[in-house]
């Protein structure tokens, strides 16, 4: 490293710093995020020496942090994207890809998942030209059940693509057994579950593919940028396919000829010996990330064991410390598993004398973020009425996250003194509300 480089860095460190204070908390005054990124100077100086060396395209530190995320994880690959949702897209896609032959879906065919959720778990299905079937959410766990799953299952079902909600696990293992007895794909939606286990598995692990997201409220951050990873050899490489423009060669940026037989192949309808770097074995997409988003990735991966403790930390001081609760549900972790959290969800009860607005104004006016589950009942929005869809059983409790549901944060930049003020604030608001109905 030159002098100047090791200057500049140095200066980036102190610049962190300076930046960075530790801030006396006032309640009332200093917000209380419902998620965000945690950054160390670390950080701050991975980002900026992968700049210096220009690092502005994917190249080795991206593999490096592939490497490295997926040994983290549990499983053999991992692929680099530029957002979570660009991960769903790649990992539903790759089911209906041609060298899957009678395995692969369809457009018609069917792919189970619920209603209440974030749309870019759906969104793939129906970007695909596949039909969603949407089975509803148990209150508390806000996961759906194995049951639900399997009432679902039609003639025209493939696949499964469920999300571990607000970072609690589904029934992965059971649900996975389900895929496997009839013949159908299953893709975990880790986005908001990584470091959760359940059956003392890694969530993500459970599935043909699985994803990730780093956008800045996850557990670990890149900015943007997401992640799709399978033990699937051949998945894999298909993933890896459509993310690089569909091309067939697997040279990364700058190599040529990795295999020694760039000139040899025939395929498809082209001639012999054209070359295979410009050959497209996929109807693709350009989806990487870059090797700056990926050094800080690298960097916050050395603290994802604690970013997860201080996750489930901050979520028991919270329900520990939630006293009056008459009115709302508190959540409840999946049986046999260990969330990393990903937020803190409350219902209101259907005879609470408030309506969740009341509460969210009360909060927001003591600078307390708070959010919604999602989209709640995803087939009541505009952008979905008009789509093909099959619904099986009722989605009452989607329909009640739709209208009572929210969530708070509980992300490892809160302080036990921050969710101490959140749960007195909840306390009072009930109190009163209480004590004005009684």
């Amino acid at each position: 490293m030159s002098d100047t480089k090791s200057s500049i860095l140095e200066a980036v460190e102190r610049y962190h710093l300076e930046q960075a204070p530790e801030m006396e908390f006032v309640p009332g005054e200093t917000p209380v995020w419902p998620s965000g990124a945690v950054h160390t100077p670390e950080d701050r100086v991975a980002l900026v020496a992968a700049a210096l060396d220009m690092r502005i395209a994917a190249g080795g530190i991206s593999r490096e942090f592939e490497r490295r995320f997926a040994k983290t994880v549990g499983l053999r690959k991992a692929h680099m994207t530029n957002s979570g949702s660009s991960a769903n897209l790649l990992a539903l896609s790759a089911l209906t890809s041609p060298q899957l032959e009678d395995r692969r879906l369809r457009p018609g065919d069917e792919v189970i998942t619920v209603a209440a959720g974030f749309p870019t778990t759906v969104n793939p299905i129906l970007q695909n030209g596949l039909i969603p079937v949407f089975v509803d959410i148990e209150l508390g766990t806000y996961n759906t059940t194995v049951e639900r799953i399997a009432e679902a299952i039609g003639p025209r079902t493939r696949a499964i693509m469920l999300a571990h909600a607000l970072g609690n696990p589904f029934e992965a293992e059971e649900v996975a057994s389900l895929a496997e007895e009839h013949g159908l794909f299953l893709i975990e939606d880790n986005c908001d579950a990584v470091g959760s286990t359940y059956r003392g598995r890694n969530t993500g692990t459970f599935g043909d593919l699985s994803t990730v997201s780093f956008y800045p409220a996850h557990h670990i951050t890149t900015g943007e940028g997401g992640c799709v990873l399978s033990d699937n050899l051949a998945l894999a490489r298909i993933v890896e396919s459509l993310r690089d423009w569909g091309r067939d060669c697997w040279c990364e940026p700058g190599e040529d000829d990795t295999c020694h037989k760039r000139f040899a192949y025939k395929l498809g309808a082209l001639p012999l010996r054209y070359d295979h770097k410009y050959t497209f074995s996929e109807v693709g997409y350009n989806l990487k990330a870059t090797d700056i988003q990926a050094a800080l990735g690298l960097s916050q991966l050395n603290r994802i064991e604690e970013f997860g403790e201080l996750r489930r930390r901050n979520w028991q001081l919270l329900r520990d410390a939630m006293v009056d609760t008459r009115y709302l549900l508190l959540p409840e972790a999946t049986p046999e598993s260990t969330p990393s959290w990903f937020g803190f969800a409350l219902t209101l009860t259907d005879d609470a004398p408030f309506e969740r607005y009341e509460l969210l104004k009360f909060l927001g006016a003591r600078m307390i973020g708070a959010r919604l589950l999602f989209a709640g009942n995803l087939t009541r929005h505009p952008g979905y009425l008009h789509r093909d869809y099959r619904v099986v059983g009722d989605l009452t409790n989607s329909d009640i996250t739709t209208e009572r549901t929210f969530w708070l944060g509980v992300y490892p930049g809160l302080t036990p003194v921050m969710i101490q003020y959140v749960a007195d604030s909840i306390n009072e608001f009930v109190a009163s509300k209480g004590l004005r109905g009684a």
